[in-house]
């Protein structure tokens, strides 16, 4: 580890400021997702019982003018609550006297959550001052918010210089997860890719071609890639600006090693709705007038045969439009192949970003991968090779 943890770092009778990220999503006043509440407790219930007093920080929402109700983090506290089995203090503020007060009202083992960091301007702009105004607060510094470690922000990045830092479980578990699925993978490493466009994930994709054995396409993407080898793709989502930049990843992938993989069939339809009339085909038959939303049976065959040999895999967005039938199958197949592979202890699978978690809870396997990371944009952008200002702070002051 390159990063202290919570077996290394003391916390005992201290205060200690963890960054968590609890930006849910809430609906008429109530969490409508718990997930990320339900990862954060382990770090939360492990540093009250060695006696520290545990202070949480978080941004929430995109507040544009100071404080607001709609983005107070005082919504959020009664779910903390429940998920944590105690009580769960609040103050007003998160920095100043009445954040200094609510810490020196609240007794060893307790837990309080400080309102919005972004409620203050300077919190984005990662402002020194900011930072120090957050650290005078603790003793130490845990960050167990790797969905929020791409943004060098004062809470998330500014803190960890200022205090003895350590990463909680919830980030340890990300980053080693990552670590063992891209960093120091078992080899053969596959990659599955889907996704709409492949513009949004240029980066990943030229980085996943230098570094896996592998690489799966599916979704809208690959429809680009199959458009840029020549084959006629009807109406179906197709970036055509982004052929050159296809064949270059195609160009980068067999001078790297890399096996890329598309679609050899799909299930083609001429309207994008749920239950529309549709057939099965081959990626060489899409007529005119219909689009492919879905890749078909023989795709899952030949994909089921590829991954039987892998040791590690990375996935990142659905094969097809997951969110309506019967233009699930194919996502759902993918997946249950994955997960069969991973509950035999033949694969590692590491999954994570935007849609992906949605598809695989869909599909009903999502407890059934290695890890999935409920992280967004830091998951992708750890998947092009990108440094993480969160992470690095960690490693920097370890």
């Amino acid at each position: 580890m390159r990063f202290q943890t919570l077996d290394t770092i003391d916390v005992a009778g201290k205060t200690v400021l963890v960054r968590a990220d609890l930006n849910v999503p809430v609906a008429d006043g109530q969490v409508s997702d718990t997930t990320r509440i339900d990862r954060l407790i382990p770090t939360l219930k492990e540093i009250a019982a060695k006696g520290a007093k545990v202070v949480v920080l978080s941004h929430f929402g995109r507040p544009k003018n100071g404080p607001d109700e709609k983005n107070s983090l005082r919504q959020v506290v009664s779910s903390v609550e429940k998920a944590l089995g105690a009580p769960v203090a609040f103050a007003a503020d998160c920095v100043g006297e009445t954040a200094s007060n609510a810490i020196a009202a609240l007794p060893a083992g307790g837990v309080l959550i400080l309102e919005n960091t972004r409620f203050h301007a300077g919190e984005e702009k990662n402002d020194p001052e900011l930072a120090k105004a957050i650290a005078a607060l603790g003793d130490v510094y845990v960050n167990d918010a790797f969905s929020a470690a791409h943004r060098a922000h004062a809470s998330t990045e500014g803190v960890a210089h200022l205090l003895p830092s350590a990463a909680g479980r919830l980030m340890q578990a990300e980053l080693e997860a990552l670590g063992k699925a891209l960093a120091a993978p078992e080899r053969p490493v596959a990659a599955v890719v889907g996704g709409a466009k492949i513009s949004s994930k240029l980066e990943l994709l030229l980085n996943m071609v230098a570094k896996v054995d592998m690489l799966v396409l599916g979704g809208g993407m690959a429809n680009t890639f199959l458009f840029a080898k020549g084959v006629s793709v009807g109406k179906s989502l197709c970036e055509v600006d982004m052929a050159d930049q296809a064949r270059a990843i195609m160009d980068k992938a067999a001078a790297s090693g890399c096996e890329l993989l598309l679609p050899v069939d799909g299930m083609m339809t001429k309207e994008f709705k749920a239950g529309a009339a549709h057939r099965l085909a081959d990626v060489t038959d899409i007529a005119a007038d219909e689009m492919m939303l879905d890749v078909g049976p023989k795709t899952v065959e030949f994909l089921s045969l590829k991954l039987q040999g892998a040791k590690t895999l990375v996935w990142n967005g659905p094969m097809g439009a997951f969110e309506i039938q019967p233009f699930d199958s194919g996502t759902n197949a993918v997946a249950g192949l994955v997960a069969a592979l991973t509950q035999q202890g033949r694969l590692l699978s590491v999954a994570g970003g935007g849609d992906t978690v949605a598809a695989l809870e869909h599909a009903g396997v999502a407890d059934k991968f290695s890890y999935v990371s409920t992280a967004g944009g830091a998951f992708l952008e750890w998947l092009e090779g990108k440094t993480l200002p969160g992470v690095a702070a960690l490693e920097k002051h370890a």
